[in-house]
């Protein structure tokens, strides 16, 4: 099966971090993360800029409006996914507690839609 693991930041968490110990947790999340590529259970996983950076599209009363930065304001934003391939939820868990970044904001596991399915299923 496969799981996105969408990793979520807390700037006030982050920037609370003593001195190099950020950098320290970068390192082994590309430690950890290179282990499981090498298993073949990580197979994509990208880090985001900053919400500041985004655009947020919408359509209300058939109008498209473009904003600057995330459409929402939350405490926790998205930073980053891995893409991991896991036999069931449970393993799946399990990856995501070896990665820091549930100290600094949280990591959501949710399993993956089989888009060929769907797409029989609706005749696509």
């Amino acid at each position: 099966m496969k799981f996105l693991m969408m990793i979520y930041n807390d700037d006030a968490l982050l920037n609370a971090l003593p001195a190099g110990e950020f950098d320290r947790l970068m390192r082994g999340c590309f430690v950890h993360a290179d282990e499981l590529r090498a298993q073949g259970c990580l197979l994509d996983s990208m880090q985001l800029e900053p919400p500041a950076q985004a655009k947020s599209l919408r359509i209300r009363d058939s109008k498209m409006s473009v904003m600057d930065g995330p459409f929402a304001e939350a405490k926790e934003y998205l930073g980053g996914f891995n893409l991991i391939e896991a036999a069931d939820m449970d393993e799946a868990v399990q990856m995501a507690m070896a990665f820091p970044w549930s100290r600094t904001g949280r990591i959501e596991i949710r399993p993956v839609r089989d888009t060929d399915a769907v797409r029989r299923r609706v005749g696509a």
